[in-house]
């Protein structure tokens, strides 16, 4: 094994001990509105204060949090990177552990699932005010119920238990029933991010998409292709002539980042694999030489914006992983994933394992955030493991 990959493990092997030791529960960058000062004081009925109340604690480089009652607690989504992480991991292994942890993590999901809704789907584990909706705690995301989707259908494959395969099929309803559509003169269309918003944020549609097309793997239902088609095709449109997107549609929606690209090129890919439609290619293209390009320096730094390198944020590297491995480019971009892997360990994860939310230029936010950090890296060493098993060696 050499030096880069044996890093890496160890690096893995820490954050794995660390997240199993918390039991996959702890806090989020968002969740300052689970404070009882917004939950019971008249503070948390003004829109400014709520906002200003969650930027306070996620930008807070001290963790304020037990001081104000927030408690550590599953995250939906988060589960849901677990669960494919140890999936991928019991594909390498094929351990006992791994598949007691898949079928412990996926009955946690399905409890924690939103009801009321036409299928099944979840929410985050707090209230959330964006400047363009306010989200009540558990209130369904096409974000959050995509990434359990494609979770419980890995642990379908593994399992063969056919609740899970019968849940994830459901969440297709959620998405063409529940979720608002933006459409544009060509009568392609995008999906909100939830059902209580009409926002059009490029990385939600093309997250629902990506669902679509895992549901349709299953029933091989025309319609989930249909619909499919008209949000790739509703957001390729908006791509820039240099292969960035923007986030989305609104005015304080402008800035291009580095993660939600990634999103958008996984996506778009994933229609093309399950429905033959290659029609977008020249749009992953352009975007991925923009995405290698522009958003990771020679020294492995990964930059949060195209145009400044700070903050540097643990998701980006991490989907720099995901999006790569999903595009089949993973081996030709090894030179720059180790880079940004070998960066990403030895300044951004703690002596515990865990690993900081974000490098800034001054400081540093080390809040050993579970669904932000902790399941994103976990999420990403697995598919890093699944790539190169043979050069890991044993469990």
């Amino acid at each position: 094994m050499n030096m880069s990959m044996s890093l890496f493990k160890k690096s893995f092997s820490k954050l794995k001990k660390y997240c199993e030791n918390q039991d996959f529960k702890g806090w989020d960058p968002y969740d300052g509105l689970n404070s009882w000062v917004i939950q019971k004081t008249p503070l948390g009925n003004s829109r400014f204060f709520r906002l200003v109340w969650i930027q306070f604690f996620k930008r807070s480089p001290i963790n304020l949090r037990p001081l104000f009652s927030i408690k550590k607690d599953y995250n939906p989504k988060g589960l849901g990177l677990f669960l494919i992480g140890y999936c991928n991991l019991y594909a390498i292994y094929s351990k006992k552990k791994y598949l007691d942890k898949i079928n412990f993590l996926t009955e946690e999901i399905i409890k924690l699932k939103t009801k009321g809704y036409s299928g099944a789907c979840w929410g985050y584990n707090f209230d959330w005010q964006a400047r363009a909706f306010f989200q009540p705690k558990y209130t369904p995301t096409v974000v959050a119920t995509t990434f359990i989707a494609e979770a419980l259908f890995k642990a379908y494959e593994v399992t063969k238990n056919e609740a899970y395969l019968e849940t994830g099929i459901s969440t297709s309803k959620f998405v063409l029933t529940d979720l608002n559509k933006s459409y544009d003169d060509d009568g392609d269309f995008t999906f909100s991010y939830s059902p209580l918003d009409n926002t059009q944020v490029y990385n939600a549609g093309l997250l629902g998409v990506k669902l679509l097309c895992l549901v349709y793997k299953y029933t091989k239902e025309p319609l989930l292709l249909e619909n499919a088609k008209k949000v790739v095709a509703y957001v390729c449109k908006k791509q820039y002539s240099n292969g960035s997107w923007a986030y989305g549609t609104l005015p304080f929606h402008q800035w291009v980042d580095n993660f939600h690209t990634g999103y958008n090129l996984e996506c778009i890919q994933i229609y093309q694999e399950i429905s033959g439609n290659l029609d977008f290619q020249e749009n992953i293209t352009k975007g991925l030489n923009y995405y290698l390009k522009t958003f990771f320096t020679s020294e492995g730094k990964s930059k949060y914006y195209d145009k400044k390198l700070y903050p540097i944020d643990i998701h980006s590297p991490a989907q720099l992983v995901v999006t790569l491995f999903k595009l089949k480019k993973l081996k030709a971009n090894r030179i720059l994933v180790n880079k940004v892997l070998s960066w990403t360990i030895s300044n951004m994860q703690s002596n515990d394992g865990s690993f900081y939310y974000q490098k800034k230029k001054l400081f540093s936010s080390k809040v050993p955030y579970i669904r932000w950090a902790q399941a994103w890296m976990f999420y990403a060493f697995s598919y890093h493991y699944l790539e190169f098993k043979s050069e890991y060696g044993k469990d």
